[in-house]
This record gives C-alpha cells, sequence and structure tokens, in this order.
C-alpha cells in the first residue's frame, strides 16, 4: 500500500463523547514519559512552588503507532498555534523551580 494511500482517511466518522467533567480539563506544567515495547505511558503532573511532592494528576496510556500519530499531532499544532500568536519563547526545557523546591525558603 503506498504512504498516501494509507494515510488517507476512510470517510468513517467516529461520535465522541465529552463529559461535563472531563471538559473542565486538569492542569498539568509537566509530562513524564515511558515506554515499553508495546505501550507508552504518558504522566502529566502538577508542580507547585512551595509543596515538596508534585502530583500525578493524569496518567495516559498509548500504543506506539498512537504515540508517532500524536507526536505528527502536536507538531501541527504547535506550528499553528505559533502562526497565529507568535513563537513560542519557552518551548524547551521544564519549569525552572529553586534547587530547595518544596523547602522553607521565607519567614513571616
Amino acid at each position: 500500500m503506498a504512504e498516501q494511500e494509507k494515510d488517507k482517511p476512510t470517510g468513517q466518522q467516529i461520535n465522541v463523547e465529552l463529559s461535563d467533567e472531563i471538559a473542565e480539563g486538569v492542569y498539568s506544567n509537566l509530562a513524564m514519559i515511558a515506554h515499553s515495547q508495546s505501550e507508552f505511558v504518558v504522566d502529566f503532573i502538577r508542580l507547585m512552588p512551595g509543596v515538596p511532592k508534585a502530583k500525578v494528576k493524569s496518567r495516559i496510556i498509548i500504543t506506539p503507532d498512537h504515540a508517532k500519530r500524536l507526536l505528527a499531532a502536536l507538531k501541527d499544532n504547535i506550528e499553528k498555534y505559533e502562526m497565529a500568536f507568535g513563537k513560542i519563547q519557552n518551548g524547551q526545557g521544564a519549569p525552572e523551580f529553586p534547587l530547595n523546591f518544596g523547602g522553607t525558603l521565607g519567614e513571616a
């Protein structure tokens, strides 16, 4: 099968249900990714300054094939975002927190 034919949509429609609870979303400012031969595991984490623990807010497990499609979709959406709103300045690296993140910094 030619590459172009494989990527063509099949014409099938998928009805996607989005509950009110899921539609609210979950804030995450860090993602950690692990993989095995059969799956990718993406943990979405919320880091908060002054809090000693970071919490995994959501874990998504996907196939390697889907991970590659997700990568392409993210790339496409980032390009569209930057065309509309300008280049993302700090798109590289993790959020910066002090080395004693979560420890006591100030006095009251």
